[in-house]
């Protein structure tokens, strides 16, 4: 549980990995509370030019500015290659929604220095803790 604290308290920018622009999508609610509980949220969606009104980039390794957390709401199979590119942009942490699962890939990113959640939905953790991070 340590980490996904330390997440919360020290990631301000977070990536979300497959965000949907469907209002009834879980992605696109976690991202919405998200960005109103203060955290800058950077869409990573090929399909889409903006979501909540955010600028929206087709892969990680094309967004201009540094990256705290890397929200993934994608598929266990691409979650290997999300941590790779976690990596390669310098990213604190990766954090694996409910449901997504890859030991393999949590202990490479690891290795790497990243904090790393899996199977954990960020709103609820947010709101679990919310008390400890002053809201």
């Amino acid at each position: 549980m340590a980490d996904e604290l330390e997440i919360l308290k020290s990631c301000r920018t977070i990536a979300v990995v497959g965000l949907s622009a469907n209002k009834f999508r879980p992605s696109y609610d976690v991202a919405a509370y998200m960005q109103r509980a203060g955290y800058r949220i950077v869409p990573v969606n090929p399909g889409q030019s903006e979501i909540l009104g955010e600028k929206c980039y087709a892969r990680l390794e094309d967004i201009p500015e540094p990256v705290d957390c890397v929200n993934v709401f994608r598929q266990v199979e691409y979650v290997p290659a999300i941590m790779e590119a976690a990596i390669a942009i310098g990213a604190k942490a990766v954090w694996l929604q409910l449901d997504i699962v890859d030991d393999a890939a949590a202990e490479k990113g690891r290795a790497a220095g990243l904090m790393v959640v899996q199977d954990r939905c960020l709103l609820i953790e947010h709101r679990r803790y919310r008390g400890e991070l002053g809201g």
